[in-house]
């Protein structure tokens, strides 16, 4: 199956993945961008609309950024079955969310089913992620041990530090940016799996907890255990792109216990650790591979590598090469004299 790229349009059902860019010049065009949501736009401030769009979607996870110029109010249902958040990246004013006032660092979030009510500032830059309710309740009973949904009931606006927020929009920025780039990437399982993993961990970053400084009560014994058991299903899979996140589940702790359990044992973070497994992975297709048939960009991304620059320093610094230069030289391998 093909997946669908289309510079604009609608969204294609049966690809693998979509990425849509549109520019409109009219209220209702923008709100039509946001298919399956049931919304209107009325444009509120005197002048020319313009307004621009761009939708990433994969494994039924929406990844978008809108941008209008004049003030809109927005009203509706979003997408049944979803959980959104999304948080300003610039705007001129004041802005309503569900009635409350919002601020440059402001993180909204709402369910499907919930009504919209949203009057959004002139000049207002926003970038948001969508989520099936289902995945996010999934991967946070079984990596955080949390009821999520039940945190954010009736909760429009987070309550999160400036630090939190920037890292929240740094990071759905940096994903929309790299993706376009190469939207291929997203053709390989493992990436999209390891993309899915990184923007639902990045959602409960943003939701927080009160507990955040809680501390995991496993004894050193039972860490111990954790971090053998994990290194067992490592080795076990080490041709698997594996990820924090698949390792909680097999183990039936949470993210947090096995954070504390390798950074005692192994003084060594379990992202970390996995980072370097791949690396490894990497650099072993690399050194067999054929130049003219594969490139670095593409045997990164079969190991769930998005940001492409970020990969290749951490490559660099842990091989002391660039993957490229390692890519060469399977070309001309060394020979025994």
């Amino acid at each position: 199956m093909e997946p669908a790229i289309p510079a604009s349009g609608a969204f294609d059902e049966n690809a693998l993945y979509s990425m849509v860019r549109r520019e409109t010049r009219d209220a209702d065009e923008q709100a039509a961008c946001l298919r399956d949501w049931d919304q209107i736009y009325e444009q509120l401030t005197p002048g020319q609309f313009e307004g621009r769009f761009m939708d990433i979607r994969f494994r039924g996870i929406q990844l978008f950024r809108e941008v209008t110029n004049q003030s809109v109010h927005e009203a509706g249902l979003m997408r049944d079955g979803d959980r959104v958040l999304g948080v300003p990246v610039a705007m001129q004013g004041q802005g309503y969310f569900c009635g409350r006032p919002i601020s440059p660092d402001a993180i909204m979030t709402m369910r499907g089913g919930d009504e919209l009510d949203f009057r959004a500032p002139e000049h207002f830059d926003i970038v948001a992620v969508s989520v099936p309710v289902d995945v996010l309740t999934r991967y946070t009973r079984d990596v955080e041990h949390r009821d999520i949904e039940q945190e954010l009931q009736n909760v429009p606006l987070l309550q999160a530090t400036k630090a939190h927020v920037d890292e929240f929009r740094g990071f759905l920025l940096a994903v929309l940016e790299s993706v376009s780039r190469t939207p291929a990437m997203l053709q390989y399982a493992a990436m999209q799996k390891g993309l899915e993993h990184a923007l639902l961990s990045s959602v409960v970053k943003a939701v927080g907890r009160a507990d955040d400084a809680a501390r995991s009560t496993a004894s050193p014994t039972a860490r111990h255990a954790i971090v053998s058991r994990a290194q067992e299903y490592m080795r076990e899979h080490v041709e698997e792109p594996l990820t924090v996140e698949d390792l909680c589940r097999m183990l039936g702790v949470s993210r947090r216990t096995l954070q504390y359990s390798f950074q005692e044992v192994l003084q060594l973070n379990p992202v970390s650790y996995l980072r370097a497994m791949r690396l490894n992975g990497v650099r072993r297709m690399l050194k067999s591979a054929d130049p003219g048939r594969q490139s670095v960009q593409d045997i990164a991304a079969r190991w769930g590598f998005w940001h492409l620059s970020h990969f290749a320093n951490d490559y660099r610094r842990m091989f002391g090469e660039l993957p490229s230069e390692t890519l060469r030289g399977s070309a001309h391998p060394a020979r025994l004299v």
